[in-house]
């Protein structure tokens, strides 16, 4: 059979096609009009990478999701990805972003570089505060979107799967001052992937064959930073009963270490049911924020989070508005002031900080967070602990001068290496809050 209109006489064609011309003239600013009255804004929000950001010893890389509209002092949520994945896949792949969108929280994403994208939760590097390796880059990143963004240092999570929940445990227990609580998705213990042959891989971790008392497993994680003696990060852990990954026995096992970590009974305080085939226990508390929450899935494998398992993490932080503890109060506003002077040479400078207190308060304990223009890099410091070395930097105060009264000061300083730019940071924030400058 032929097409007849390819036979037409083309003054046909013409007619038809002056048809069509009319018809769509009017129908087209009739769908666009619908179209404007029922879409919804465009969002201007996007993945970012961010390329220089601090103390970076494995060379991860760092993706930040900023939602259009963000609260005042922002929290963060660090999203960690499993093996073979990446920062941008996990972005993708989980409800976190859709999540901050309607939260108005920040998302850092970080990327493993190594073989396999797996993040290392094995080295002895790795395994305690500030000793190298991928912990260390996912603190700067905290610490860059901190002063970067004014986040809320109260107000700092973690979650993960796989590979990134034994990352949760490590990172949670590294830096019990840095994350208020962590969710991790088919995890292990923190140290349970301890290796000293190089190897990331340890067989009889991910077997569940590692059996430790509540008291040894709380013990590694002590041990991760010694002499710690603050809050420690509430956790929420998930795992599927048929896991053949990282095996369902490692559920039971992190239990016992942040129970053991909280100091609290390992007798669950309150037992549910919140969706079906899901089994909550509650330790310390029965709460939405209870110390420790656990949540076992039935007859799921590696394959975590699913639908909704993001948002229930969100409760349990308390992102979602469900918190019953109020975030950490605002530090007063305009509470300090930074005067900042240098002397350069043609490769370094020195530095030297005061910092006023202009509250009618004391501070007791304080840090400073600032970043040092591109190419400078502190060599030697005084008067405070500097950590990293570059990027966006935060200075500790020492012992000797943790306290600054009303209206009083403290001087520190720091020798650095340049590249040709001896500028000065843009802006300095005490404990999180903006400062003026001198």
């Amino acid at each position: 059979m032929t097409d007849r209109s390819l036979h037409a006489p083309e003054a046909g064609r013409r007619s038809v096609r002056a048809l069509l011309t009319a018809l769509l003239a009017g129908v087209l600013p009739l769908v666009s009009a619908l179209l404007l009255a029922v879409a919804p804004p465009a969002s201007a929000a996007s993945l970012t990478e961010v390329t220089s950001f601090g103390s970076n010893p494995s060379g991860l890389r760092m993706h930040v999701y900023v939602p259009d509209t963000v609260q005042q002092r922002p929290a963060v949520l660090v999203a960690v990805h499993y093996c073979t994945g990446s920062g941008p896949a996990f972005h993708s792949g989980t409800e976190f972003a859709s999540l901050a969108d309607r939260y108005g929280f920040i998302v850092v994403y970080p990327s493993a570089t190594r073989s396999g994208n797996c993040f290392d939760v094995s080295s002895p590097q790795a395994l305690k505060r500030d000793g190298g390796s991928d912990p260390v880059g996912i603190r700067s990143m905290v610490s860059y979107v901190q002063q970067r963004y004014g986040a809320d240092s109260g107000r700092i999570y973690v979650t993960g799967a796989s590979s990134g929940a034994m990352m949760t445990n490590v990172l949670l227990g590294n830096y019990p001052d840095v994350f208020k609580a962590g969710a991790a998705f088919m995890g292990v213990p923190h140290s349970c992937f301890a290796t000293t042959d190089g190897s990331g891989w340890n067989s009889a971790c991910a077997n569940g064959t590692v059996d430790r008392t509540p008291q040894a497993w709380g013990a590694l994680v002590r041990a991760a930073y010694p002499g710690y003696s603050g809050a420690r990060p509430r956790m929420q852990i998930w795992h599927g009963t048929e896991d053949s990954t990282l095996r369902y026995p490692n559920f039971a096992e992190q239990i016992d270490q942040w129970t053991d970590v909280h100091g609290v009974s390992r007798t669950p305080a309150a037992t549910d049911t919140p969706q079906s085939g899901w089994t909550r226990t509650r330790y310390g508390a029965t709460g939405n924020q209870a110390p420790v929450e656990a949540i076992s899935v039935q007859g799921v494998g590696h394959s975590l989070p699913t639908g909704g398992m993001a948002a229930r993490a969100l409760t349990f932080f308390g992102l979602d508005g469900t918190t019953t503890t109020p975030p950490d109060p605002d530090p007063e506003p305009g509470a300090c002031r930074v005067g900042y002077t240098t002397s350069a040479w043609n490769t370094g400078l020195t530095a030297t900080l005061t910092l006023t207190n202009t509250s009618a308060a004391a501070i007791g304990g304080w840090s400073l967070a600032f970043t040092l223009p591109a190419g400078q890099t502190i060599t030697s410091g005084w008067g405070a602990t500097y950590s990293p070395s570059s990027g966006a930097v935060t200075a500790r105060n020492v012992a000797y001068n943790g306290t600054i009264a009303p209206g009083g000061s403290v001087q520190i300083g720091l020798q650095a290496s340049h590249t040709g730019n001896t500028g000065q940071p843009a802006s300095f924030a005490l404990n999180g809050s903006v400062c003026s400058k001198a």
